[in-house]
């Protein structure tokens, strides 16, 4: 019976990190000379994020929540 239990419990735990979604693009903006780059993660010091969270890798597509 523990074993049926712990076999569900990783079988649920499995689906539930099946289930993520992927992390959401955003246009980061050069505080040096104002270029523009879209991407997932911080580009370090002197870049800011703008707000608006997207789909794709071109910052195309809004997300839509």
């Amino acid at each position: 019976m523990l074993i049926r239990q712990l076999s569900l419990l990783v079988l649920l735990l499995a689906s539930a990190a099946a289930s993520g979604e992927p992390a959401p693009w955003y246009w980061w903006v050069s505080q040096l000379d104002g270029t523009r780059v879209c991407n997932q993660t911080p580009l370090g010091e002197g870049w800011i994020q703008e707000p608006t969270p997207f789909k794709d890798a071109r910052c195309r597509i809004p997300l839509t929540r």
